[in-house]
């Protein structure tokens, strides 16, 4: 077991941890929330031993390894990826590194009896490193985070940032810890990635803590959620969503107590001044002031804004925005995609998907005119104005500039320079802040600049590439919430799971022959596929016309559909009732204590029958259809 006791550290003056203790079972399987800045990142160093602290001790058994993955990893090598992976498995490493050595001698022709010997031995000790198994094991896992056959033996210099930190993650996971620190391990990680990830973790025996930002993930993955905030931590049974509920009434009952505090203080406050005015009591006073100072402040997260904003009406594009037909791209022997052809219409969502390499963000910079498509040709509709929000902020931004000039740079009005401070007030920065340099900027405040810069244009129709990088989940769900309520059309490009279900009202799934364009989410579209492959070689169009062509049979049927739908919305406007009296409850109950416990219990089980009654309503819908 990890054990943290009483762990305080302050930056500049800044309280990061106060006073923390916390036991970590070797299995548990944990997510590490918090606002930026809140200090999840310092405390996987603290855990890892890469942090010193001013106070306090970590704990961790003499026998158990640690592995720890951080956000940002320096990985310079020569060796081949496959090697390079194998490296991690303790003396493999050296031992495969010299054996291939002596095969270049002997290739060479270098066979003398030594040298003979030499090779043999190499060979025995590869055999007792069980070298097979160990090299199919780094294959599987190498595949699942989306490596190719040829890439294997590619030389890791060559490869790209995000290629080198998926091999860092491989090299990790092939290292069997017993315990895991991940720090946005899925940040370069494409959506058939992140899947598979997602089950290796929910297969595992290991335990971990895991900082994401992804909601669909931590749910996925997670047991229990951590929640860093103002120094102090605290830890919740369930998944993201079980933590937020939970949070939630944790919350209202904080403030109450908050406010009561607050009344207490004051009420006592006014004493004590009342007492320094006379002589006779100034004793008392003072005493009574140091005993005020000594009481255990409640303190509520109020440090961090989360970003909100609204966009402007556009004006109207035609029915159809874009059309594109037959575009194809590649390079020179290492062709791209080909036989390209979609329409995005007036108002949609419309999410493109793929395995990353197969030319998303290619496709998006051919639609903006940045590269020009080896075949075929797209148009925009009527009226069609449209803006590029790019994946890499530093080739998007002038690092020089101040983020004042920067947006104002941007600005194709004088009405929409107007517009430049209350935007930027919106996304968080206000004040000196708009004189600070890009370049020493997060990447999430990188992030926020460009959306800045998107947005001031007035844009019918919006280009975006991962525009949720590096933002954390509540500032993804004000973004979110803006765009799902945009009045233009949105054609856009993400490896969030939970972003792109809940934006998206069509796909299209970009692969090297051409597209396929599906009505619905992420989800939808997997459910479909899915469907497709295991109902074989039955064609689409049967499928297609199955269950709208309406006998008398299906009349009847329907109705009996819509008597039970109504009893399902009936009992969906029950429960929501149920859980809505319940979360008042939480204010006068207490943490903790058994009737808190019962409560949330309670919670719980209303909050499963609830999704039940919604999954059966979905389904009738969809049968109604």
């Amino acid at each position: 077991m990890i054990k943290l006791e009483n762990i305080s550290l302050s930056f500049g003056g800044q309280t990061v941890f106060d006073n923390i203790s916390w036991n970590i079972a070797p299995a548990q399987k944990i997510g590490l929330v918090g606002r930026n800045g809140s200090g999840k990142t310092t405390l996987l160093k603290v855990i890892a031993d890469q942090q010193h602290i001013d106070s306090g001790t970590v704990h961790v058994p003499k026998s158990f390894k640690i592995a720890f993955m951080p956000q940002d990893v320096v990985l310079i090598s020569e060796k081949t990826v496959l090697d390079e992976v194998l490296a991690a498995c303790g003396r493999m490493g050296s031992v495969l590194d010299e054996f291939k050595e002596v095969e270049v001698s002997i290739s060479q022709g270098q066979k003398d009896d030594a040298i003979m010997a030499q090779y043999a031995y190499l060979h025995q000790e590869l055999h007792e490193l069980e070298y097979e198994s160990k090299s199919a094991e780094a294959k599987k896992i190498l595949s699942g985070l989306g490596f190719t056959q040829e890439q294997f033996g590619m030389i890791v210099s060559k490869l790209s940032v995000g290629w080198k930190m998926r091999l860092v993650l491989a090299k990790l996971l092939l290292q069997k810890a017993d315990f895991y620190l991940f720090d946005e391990p899925t940040n370069h990680l494409d959506l058939i990635a992140k899947d598979w990830f997602s089950q290796f973790l929910q297969d595992a025996s290991f335990g971990f803590i895991l900082v994401s930002h992804d909601k669909y993930f931590l749910d996925n993955v997670c047991e229990y959620i951590c929640d860093i905030s103002v120094g102090k931590l605290t830890q919740y049974t369930g998944n993201y969503s079980k933590y937020l509920v939970q949070k939630e009434a944790n919350m209202a009952i904080l403030e109450k107590k908050y406010e009561e505090q607050q009344k207490l203080l004051k009420k006592k406050m006014a004493t004590i001044d009342k007492f320094r005015c006379k002589a006779s009591k100034a004793k008392m006073a003072q005493s009574m002031l140091k005993s005020l100072e000594k009481v255990d402040r409640i303190e509520l997260d109020r440090t961090q804004r989360v970003m909100g904003f609204s966009l402007p009406p556009v004006k109207q594009s035609g029915k159809i925005v874009l059309t594109a037909k037959n575009l194809s791209f590649g390079f020179p022997n290492k062709p791209i995609f080909d036989h390209a052809s979609f329409q995005v219409k007036r108002g949609r969502k419309v999410a493109i998907v793929a395995p990353n390499g197969t030319g998303k963000t290619t496709l998006l910079n051919i639609i903006m005119g940045h590269y020009t498509p080896q075949n075929g040709e797209f148009t925009f509709g009527y009226n069609v104005k449209s803006a590029l929000f790019e994946q890499d902020q530093n080739r998007s931004l002038n690092l020089q500039n101040t983020i004042l000039e920067e947006v104002e740079d941007a600005c194709p009005s004088e009405e929409a320079r107007l517009r430049v401070r209350n935007l930027l007030g919106a996304f968080l920065f206000s004040g000196d802040d708009v004189n600070k340099r890009i370049s020493v900027l997060s990447g999430g405040e990188k992030n926020r600049v460009a959306m800045v810069k998107v947005l001031l244009q007035n844009a019918n129709f919006l280009i975006l590439d991962e525009p949720t990088n590096h933002l954390d989940i509540e500032s993804k769900n004000v973004l979110l919430d803006v765009l799902s309520k945009f009045d233009g059309t949105i054609l856009f490009v993400s490896h969030d799971r939970s972003f792109l279900n809940n934006l998206a009202t069509d796909i299209i799934e970009l692969t090297p022959n051409g597209v396929f364009s599906y009505e619905g989410n992420y989800d939808d579209f997997l459910y479909y596929k899915e469907s497709i492959h295991s109902e074989g070689t039955e064609s689409r169009e049967k499928r297609v016309g199955q269950g709208r062509e309406k006998s008398k049979e299906s009349k009847t049927q329907e109705y009996t559909q819509k008597k039970q739908l109504k009893r399902v919305e009936s009992a969906i406007e029950r429960l929501e009732k149920k859980v809505k009296d319940l979360m008042v409850t939480f204010e006068s109950l207490e943490y903790g204590t058994q009737k808190y416990d019962e409560a949330t219990a309670k919670l719980q089980k209303l909050q499963n029958e609830l999704r039940e009654k919604q999954s059966s309503w979905e389904a009738l819908m969809i049968e109604l259809e």
